[in-house]
């Protein structure tokens, strides 16, 4: 960052919540420098499509340069954050050391594991776009494995997936795994026996989609065991192994691929100085997004905790973008000694895609399902999407799946991970 009189803010991470920082700061008189660990921006909702082999990687990610290079006072450096010193106004990387005026974490959050035995070690993730490869990876080889497998318990343990957790992206990914194994792996494995492949779905709570209207709950539970998934509530998993699931009644469901979508938590950098902590590692926020007792800091996105009605704000993108606008509106308020606003979450709608034709979405009081709801998740993801170039791939290869029951990204890629 060059010498100069304008406030300098940093800006710690490139999600959703770093980036709209970054557009609501740029033209202002302040120098901007985000920094992040990946020089590209994942389109976090589809991230399951890509593990699922329905998109290729590169269509949900955007180069960061490529989008701030339209904003002259903010810059961006490859770096991963190893510490913060609240005290002394420095953000400290591997290489570098940065003062800051003020500073804006948009860190997000990582798999939170409950402390279950085994899941860190043996559990697949998805919540970034290497361990969505990985995934494909590991779902694509266990096929391939089990062409030459003649023990039929053996081949069946190999061929059962289970996924661990019933929130969105676990009903998401297990609808777009059931459609592409019933589809293009039926034609790809002729002499496989189909009624092998489990499918599996654990959910801890009574219900899937907690949080949702019944109406949806319902809806969602009725298509996913249409669509061939094994689902099973309250189900809670206590152990993890290499080749098996434990449950807390006892039960053991073999299997080599274990998908945990059950819970996050954040994902903050080490800091000097005491910043209070709310539940699975997020930093519990003043109303106006600030840490208490650091002013010139603020949290956005899945790393803040922040309440309203007595309820936590939900970990989603919508989220992360108002909290971002709000930080740089009351870091200008700041600058011009000005009060300070409140955060109020202004809720957009949730919705969830089940596959082909089916969707959940829920927008105010009003909720829909179906085919009308599927119409509207394509058109709010598309529209999301960073990149014209992104949304036109990604168009056209929902448009070839929809068409063709054809998934062209069934690959396995060399990655270094021992497990594949």
């Amino acid at each position: 960052m060059a010498q100069s009189d304008r406030p300098r803010v940093v800006i710690i991470g490139a999600g959703f919540g770093g980036l709209w920082a970054a557009r609501a700061l740029k033209g202002t008189h302040a120098d901007v420098l985000m920094l992040d660990r990946n020089n590209y921006h994942t389109f976090l909702p589809l991230l399951y499509q890509v593990a699922a082999a329905e998109l290729e990687p590169e269509h949900i990610v955007y180069p960061v340069r490529s989008i701030l290079h339209r904003y002259p006072n903010v810059r961006f450096l490859l770096s991963e954050v190893t510490g913060i010193d609240f005290t002394a106004h420095l953000v400290k990387t591997r290489e570098h050391v940065f003062p800051y005026d003020y500073l804006i974490l948009a860190t997000g959050s990582t798999s939170h594991f409950f402390g279950v035995p085994g899941a860190v070690e043996h559990a697949y993730q998805l919540k970034t776009l290497e361990q969505a490869i990985d995934l494909r990876n590991q779902i694509l080889f266990r096929f391939e494995r089990a062409l030459c497998e003649n023990d039929s318990v053996r081949r069946e343990q190999m061929l059962t997936f289970t996924i661990v957790g019933g929130g969105p992206t676990g009903v998401e990914f297990s609808g777009a795994l059931a459609e592409l194994v019933r589809g293009p792996l039926v034609k790809d494995y002729p002499t496989l026996n189909f009624s092998e492949v489990h499918i599996l779905l654990l959910e801890a709570a009574d219900r899937l989609l907690p949080g949702f209207p019944e109406r949806l709950q319902t809806y969602t539970l009725q298509r996913l065991r249409k669509m061939g998934v094994e689902v099973r509530l309250q189900a809670t998993v206590s152990q993890i192994a290499a080749e098996a699931v434990l449950l807390k009644d006892g039960t053991l469901i073999p299997t080599e691929t274990v998908v945990w979508t059950a819970g996050v938590r954040g994902e903050a950098p080490p800091a000097s100085g005491e910043v209070q902590e709310a539940h699975s590692g997020r930093i519990k926020v003043l109303p106006t997004l600030q840490i208490k007792g650091q002013p010139k800091v603020y949290v956005v996105g899945d790393l803040a905790y922040i309440e309203e009605d007595g309820i936590s704000l939900p970990l989603v993108a919508p989220v992360a973008m108002q909290q971002a606008e709000l930080a740089v509106q009351n870091i200008q308020r700041q600058m011009r000694d000005q009060d300070l606003l409140s955060f109020r979450y202004r809720d957009p709608g949730t919705m969830v895609t089940l596959g082909r034709n089916a969707a959940v979405v829920q927008i105010g009081r009003r909720t829909f399902t179906g085919f009308l709801a599927w119409v509207l998740w394509l058109s709010v993801h598309l529209f999301k999407l960073i990149g014209f170039r992104n949304r036109l791939l990604v168009l056209t290869n929902w448009a070839w799946d929809y068409l063709f029951y054809e998934r062209a990204v069934r690959l396995i890629v060399p990655v270094p991970d021992e497990r594949v």
